[in-house]
């Protein structure tokens, strides 16, 4: 299984209409591509997840339009069968293996993001 790392940019976002797209104007104008995303708000507060291949260009964008970089870290992108069942069988062996998932999102093309406290013993458990 070919597993790669590549970054994972966490935004905060106020939880109102337009500030998800505002967070992609961003992005977009600074020639940015998203391969993968995930929005969420909890505790009314809003968080998207971007997959970036140039971080240092994503974050100083974000930054320059006003948003919150509340995290930065490595993620295992990992391919994915779309099927039933592939991706609890998936799971099941990281977690049989004792590896913590804290982190789940898929790419634009159907790759699994994750992301966990140990990713050496993570792509260990898939490689």
């Amino acid at each position: 299984m070919t597993i790669t790392l590549t970054t994972d940019l966490a935004i905060g976002l106020v939880n109102r209409p337009g500030s998800l797209a505002q967070a992609c104007d961003a992005l977009g104008h600074a020639g940015v591509n998203l391969d993968g995303a995930c929005g969420y708000v909890t505790d009314g507060q809003g968080s998207f997840h971007v997959l970036v291949g140039d971080p240092t260009h994503a974050r100083r964008a974000l930054m320059d339009a006003g948003f919150e970089i509340l995290e930065e870290r490595q993620v295992a992108v990992v391919p994915l069968v779309n099927e039933p069942g592939s991706a609890a069988a998936l799971l099941r062996r990281i977690a049989d293996a004792g590896v913590n998932v804290d982190l789940l999102y898929a790419t634009v093309d159907g790759r699994m993001v994750l992301g966990g406290d140990d990713l050496a013993a993570l792509r260990a458990t898939l490689g």
